[in-house]
Parts: structure tokens; sequence; C-alpha cells
């Protein structure tokens, strides 16, 4: 297999280490998103395009150039394709979309594809919601992680997040930072006085609360 989930490699590990800042990746994904919207103003979706690290690229890659001409067509490409998003589709695609607090239901993939270009493995493909929301009437929130922190997905520092579509004139898009070291070391602290049954009050995970928001608010 040539695509590695992470609960199916490293199941247990978030909670025995307490926090996914304990753990330590294998896999390493630099990610650029949009949020979709249609002519309405509601969103109906989010892009994904990861770009994977090299180790990882040599190792999906191998045996694929049936040819043999140092090229990977499409047509070689597609078998790869199709195995990874049919195991991420097992883990929600790593991807946690909110309005409101409550977490959204996805439709099936939709224009997904892969490619290998100057010596990088890049796969993108859409994540539809099940039932479009309207961001005037709440805050929507994106969050795209592994929990237990096998495959460290991070956003490209220059313009990681935009916009496809017609977002309504009073919203905006916001990329939060990251945690700084010190909320992360004081989240730590807090996440070790709490018992092994312990959520947090929104109902996210554990790597929830370590993931890099992006939000869509919008004035009345």
């Amino acid at each position: 297999m040539r695509w590695i989930p992470a609960a199916a490699i490293c199941a247990g590990t978030m909670l025995a280490a307490v926090t996914p800042a304990a753990a330590h990746p294998h896999v390493w994904i630099e990610m650029r998103s949009d949020i979709v919207f249609n002519d309405q103003g509601l969103i109906t979706g989010i892009n994904l395009m990861w770009t994977f690290d090299d180790a990882y690229a040599q190792m999906a890659l191998d045996g694929l150039d049936t040819d043999k001409d140092g090229v990977y067509s499409q047509a070689e490409l597609e078998p790869l394709t199709k195995e990874n998003l049919e195991s991420l589709k097992d883990y929600d695609f790593f991807t946690v979309l909110r309005f409101n607090g409550e977490k959204q239901e996805f439709a099936p993939i939709v224009e997904s594809g892969q490619i290998y270009s100057n010596n990088k493995l890049q796969l993108h493909f859409q994540l539809p919601l099940k039932t479009p929301v309207d961001p005037v009437k709440g805050e929507f929130v994106a969050k795209v992680y592994d929990p237990e922190f096998y495959i460290a997905i991070d956003y490209v520092k220059d313009d990681p997040v935009t916009v496809v579509g017609s977002m309504p004139k009073n919203c905006q898009l916001i990329v939060k930072p990251l945690p700084t070291d010190a909320e992360v070391e004081a989240t730590r602290d807090m996440l070790a006085t709490k018992g092994k049954d312990w959520k947090p009050e929104t109902a996210e995970d554990f790597g929830a609360i370590f993931a890099q928001p992006v939000t869509i608010q919008c004035q009345s």
C-alpha cells in the first residue's frame, strides 16, 4: 500500500503521548487550499493541494513509470491517486469543516488528480459539502490535520489559502496563526491535568487544538 494512513500505523499514539506535540511525523505535506463558494454566496466545499516530501514521493512512485520514459503520466499516476483517496476517505481526508461549531458532512470527491513535476509529487482534490452553508449566518472554520501527527500537514508561507467563487462582500477570509510555543506549552500543561476520558468542550479531538484554523467571518 503506497499511502500510509496514520490511524492504521500508530493508533493510540496521540492518547498515549497526551498531546500530538509529543509525537513525531513520518510524512510531511505542504498545503494550499481554496474555500469554494457558489454564485449564491454559499460555501460549497474546499479545494486541497498537497505537495509531499521527497522521501514519501520516491516510495510512492516506485514502479509506476511503466514505460520507463522517466515521465509519470496521468495514466501511470491514476492508480496511486485512486489508492490515496480511497485510503484517506476512511479518515475524512484529515479535514474538518465546521459551521457554528457543528461538523459538516462531505459529498463524494470531485476534481481530483495527481502530478509529478519539478521533482515534486502533488495531489489535489475538492471536498464538497453535503449541504452548502451560508457564512452570513454563522462562523465557518476549516482545519486540516492528522490527529495522531504521523503526517505533518502545514500550510505554505505565501498565499496559503484563497477564495474561489462569490464570497459575500461583507465576509472575509482569515488564516489564523499557529499556536506559539508558549501557547502550546500552556495547552500541554492543561492537558496533563485532565483524565484519559476528557474531551475538548467543542467536541473536537486533541489534534484540533494544535491545528491551524482557516475561518470565514461575516459582518451582519
